[in-house]
C-alpha cells in the first residue's frame, strides 16, 4: 500500500524559491475574499480579514465555507427581493 503526501518535489519547491510563486485564484468566496493555488508547488492560501495572504488550514477553510454559504444565501435573498419589488 503506497503512502501519498501532499509535500511538495523537489522541482517545483526549487522554482519558487528562486522566481517566487506563481499564485492563481482557485476560488471566490466573496467579493473580497478568494482562494489562491501556486501552479507550481500547489501550495494554498486565502486572503484573512485584513486582506492579507494566508496559508489555508483546515481552519480557514472551514471559515471560508461557511462565509461563502453566508454571501450565497444573501445575494439570492437580494436577488428575489428586487425582482418581488419590481413586479409592484
Amino acid at each position: 500500500m503506497k503512502k501519498t503526501t501532499n509535500k511538495p518535489t523537489l522541482i517545483p519547491k526549487m522554482y519558487c524559491n528562486l522566481f517566487g510563486h506563481d499564485y492563481q485564484v482557485t476560488k471566490k468566496v466573496t467579493y473580497h475574499v478568494k482562494e489562491y493555488t501556486c501552479s507550481q508547488c500547489k501550495k494554498e492560501l486565502t486572503t484573512d480579514s485584513n486582506g492579507q495572504l494566508i496559508e489555508l488550514t483546515p481552519k480557514f477553510r472551514e471559515i471560508n465555507d461557511i462565509l461563502e454559504r453566508i454571501h450565497t444565501s444573501r445575494m439570492e435573498r437580494s436577488k428575489n427581493k428586487a425582482v418581488a419589488s419590481s413586479v409592484y
